[in-house]
């Protein structure tokens, strides 16, 4: 599917007259999802809303067993003795919630009193299970204990805290499935194992591992007439986790930046700077892709002229950081006088700012002292609907949102370029912090 992506956005750039090529950059565990089929077969037939987890082994056909719900630890022995009873079982790994309805709705519909305890109850519940994972020697330890006793699968939740939103990642186990179900169905199969009701599970997953494979960073330029060996970066991470689409993460600010490039490459092919887009791959395994492209570019970082970066969904972008380089606000002041009211209106800057300490590829510059920021878009709404979820899907992009966001990287792309000083990278004090430091790209 990566590649797939890859070959079809340098085929879109290559139409457009952009020059574009992939850039390897290291290798990866390939994986390739197959179907799940998840049903509860006892006490009542139901299919399950869930999913495999990413990297996770698949069954050989349909297996069938018992969903056995972890029980309270007081210590590893505690552990040892519990898993000798559940080989062929499918183990509950998580506390379950005690609502999925979302906060929203306890806070404009319920009363004051039942938010709150309800509040208390998910505290409590979370705090106990966390005791418990910690008495039997953290989860690494039980996941190791549930795979070793020979358990059919292991059965993970974890809510968004949003109707209908679950986040998924990858999968804890290496030997048997793991399976992400909703909040909802998770809580119900947790509680029928956890009151003794004999719920069992028939699971059908397909999986293929491929072995290691070449990952690529997409790169396309268009080449600087007066200051070529200076850059402006629109960046934007190509990979998704694959609960759902990806769609606003990062499937919106991928088509953001293309959109960008086009509209420069019509307006403004010969840009007095260079100007890349740069489509990065490995961003969701710890920035690997734009690590990676940095220590493989330093020419790049040495001249830079301004990176910008989008990977947060949709909406307007409504705030950018000046990421606590002290000069930065200048230049930013400067393009903003000449870009629309209609696009700035909606924008708070953040002057000089902080750097960040994660998050996304702007770090990679960031942390090499290079003017990297980040366009951000409405947070709270992403965090809690889409980002990493099993809703992030196609529906949720807002075009009109998505075409004013274009513009304005377009329009900061070309301000940039034109400009006649650098972007100021004197870095702010930090009152004893230091600045974020840069890890070798995991390649």
């Amino acid at each position: 599917g990566q590649q797939a992506a890859n070959d079809w956005l340098a085929g879109v750039y290559e139409s457009w007259g952009v020059g574009v090529e992939q850039e390897r950059y290291g290798t990866w565990r390939g994986w390739d999802r197959g179907w799940t089929h998840i049903d509860l077969v006892a006490p009542r037939m139901r299919t399950l809303n869930g999913t495999m987890m990413a990297w996770s082994p698949g069954t050989d056909g349909p297996v069938e067993g018992p969903i056995v719900a972890l029980p309270t630890f007081t210590s590893p022995a505690d552990l040892a003795s519990w898993a000798e009873g559940i080989e062929g079982a499918f183990v509950a790994l998580n506390a379950s919630e005690p609502t999925c309805r979302a906060p929203e709705s306890w806070e404009t519909y319920g009363t004051p009193e039942s938010w709150e305890r309800m509040q208390a109850l998910r505290q409590a519940n979370q705090a106990a299970w966390g005791a418990s994972v910690r008495a039997a020697g953290g989860q690494g330890a039980i996941v190791r204990a549930i795979e070793e006793a020979g358990a059919a699968g292991v059965l993970t939740a974890r809510w968004s805290v949003g109707w209908g939103a679950n986040k998924i990642f990858s999968a804890p186990t290496s030997e048997i499935p793991s399976v992400h179900l909703s909040c909802e169905d998770y809580g119900l199969v947790q509680r029928l194992a956890a009151n003794g009701q004999g719920p069992r599970l028939r699971l059908d997953a397909r999986a293929e591992f491929l072995g290691e494979v070449p990952v690529y960073n997409v790169i396309g330029t268009l080449p600087g007439t007066e200051l070529p060996d200076e850059y402006v970066l629109l960046t934007a991470h190509l990979d998704s986790w694959d609960g759902a689409s990806g769609a606003t993460d990062n499937g919106s600010g991928t088509v953001m930046m293309m959109e960008a490039m086009r509209i420069l490459k019509e307006v403004y092919p010969n840009p007095r700077r260079t100007i890349i887009a740069a489509h990065w791959g490995g961003e969701e395994q710890g920035l690997i892709g734009s690590m990676a492209y940095a220590e493989d570019h330093p020419e790049v970082v040495d001249g830079l002229q301004a990176a910008f970066n989008q990977d947060n969904g949709t909406w307007r972008i409504d705030f950018i950081r000046m990421q606590g380089f002290l000069g930065a606000g200048e230049n930013f002041g400067r393009w903003f006088s000449k870009i629309p009211r209609e696009i700035t209106q909606h924008i708070e800057l953040d002057v000089p700012g902080e750097p960040e300490s994660g998050g996304s590829d702007h770090m990679s510059f960031i942390c090499r002292g290079a003017a990297g920021f980040r366009l951000q878009s409405n947070y709270p709404d992403y965090r809690q609907y889409t980002w990493h979820t099993d809703i992030d899907t196609y529906d949720k992009l807002v075009f009109d949102d998505l075409r004013n966001n274009a513009t304005l990287a377009a329009m900061l792309a070309y301000l940039a370029s034109e400009d006649d000083d650098r972007v100021g990278v004197e870095q702010r004090e930090l009152d004893g912090r230091t600045w974020p430091g840069c890890r070798p790209a995991q390649r």
